[in-house]
């Protein structure tokens, strides 16, 4: 049976992760009432009050083209932006990850999938249908006749009926690297990878055509990726996406807050936490927590206590926010994944959450 396809940042570790019982020998210490009410103050106050924001660039470009001919390139100042390698680095490794079992490793998008043969294997896997199409095709013309079948299946199955997504089998088979990342990014928005795509990558686009020898360019910005929310809408900005961007020193406060916040109820259990990215992660503490808060005792048999695999984490994080939503609680904004895949903002906002109903919880 195929496991659930590794997460490109989120992979278990071996048994050196902290099972249950390793969790227990951390005994909890006596925190001083006075100081944890004085952090959690401070805490309030740099999630209510974050800083400010600013910034962008742009530079030209020369391009060999025919008579008649116009090409549009994503300008090379924007493919060195951290957010665009990342986009890059994270797409290329959930489809290593998704195809695995095929022995297929991508390393460049533009080289690896312009002839459909990839496209076509991580359509099969995400669908779990087969394409009657051949296997390896050499000639240019036998490759477009293959891409075009592969297109036309992804593209009903991304729900393109009669509205024109932002790729073709001419842009995707001539390297054309912005026409297949919009492809990759509603790929996997559609198919929820257990990835996190970086928000808000802009690119620059340069439009250059020639006529009657000479040359003329347009220059325009083009959107990448948005802000999502679980369901792949877009999401206003909130205050942690200013604290991270704008006022480190106040997400530090935020973060010692809810260290505090947490660990006040789950020394209960002897239990503590030090890192709010990694210890949350396999969704355990999230559902003793709950426990904790809401004033039950949560089944032992409804989550792993020392989970194996990824999907026993995901499986943990959704069941506790199960247990949220029972609690009065709104519907974390972040997935089950984003948890897991150790995304330390999404982890924020549910522990926000939490500390914002219970924080006077005794």
């Amino acid at each position: 049976m195929a496991n659930r396809p590794k997460s490109p940042v989120g992979t278990p570790k071996s048994d050196k992760d902290a099972s249950f019982w390793d969790k227990i020998g951390t005994l909890g210490r006596k925190k001083n009432i006075k100081r944890i009410q004085e952090v959690e103050e401070e805490g309030k106050y740099a999630i209510d009050s974050p800083g400010v924001l600013q910034s962008i660039e742009i530079p030209p470009e020369d391009y060999n083209l025919k008579d008649n001919e116009s090409r549009s390139i994503i300008q090379p100042a924007s493919t060195i932006q951290p957010n665009f390698r990342e986009l890059l680095k994270v797409l290329i490794t959930w489809i290593n990850d998704e195809l695995v079992e095929e022995r297929i490793i991508v390393t460049n998008i533009e080289e690896d999938l312009y002839d459909g043969q990839v496209l076509q294997k991580l359509w099969e896997k995400l669908t779990g249908q087969k394409l009657n199409v051949p296997e390896v095709t050499q000639s240019a013309e036998g490759q477009r006749q293959k891409l075009q079948i592969v297109l036309n299946a992804v593209n009903h199955a991304l729900g393109f009926h009669h509205e024109t997504p932002k790729w073709t089998v001419e842009s995707i088979h001539s390297k054309n690297v912005l026409a297949i990342l919009h492809l990759l990014v509603t790929l996997a928005r559609h198919f929820r990878a257990p990835i996190r795509l970086p928000e808000n990558v802009t690119v620059t686009v340069v439009v250059v055509s020639k006529a009657n020898g000479k040359l003329s360019a347009d220059k325009y910005e083009e959107q990448v990726t948005s802000q999502y929310d679980d369901l792949g809408m877009r999401c206003e900005r909130d205050a942690f996406d200013t604290l991270f961007d704008h006022a480190p020193e106040k997400l530090a406060v935020v973060k010692k807050s809810l260290v505090t916040f947490v660990n006040k109820h789950l020394n209960k259990l002897n239990f503590e936490v030090a890192d709010l990215g990694s210890d949350f992660k396999d969704g355990v503490y999230l559902c003793l927590l709950m426990g904790l808060l809401g004033g039950f005792f949560v089944p032992l048999y409804e989550f792993h206590l020392t989970p194996k695999d990824l999907e026993q984490m995901v499986h943990n994080v959704a069941f506790s926010f199960e247990l949220m939503q029972d609690c009065g609680l709104p519907k974390p904004k972040a997935r089950p994944e984003d948890i897991v895949n150790m995304d330390l903002k999404s982890t924020l906002r549910v522990l926000y959450n939490l500390f914002t109903k219970y924080r006077n919880l005794a």
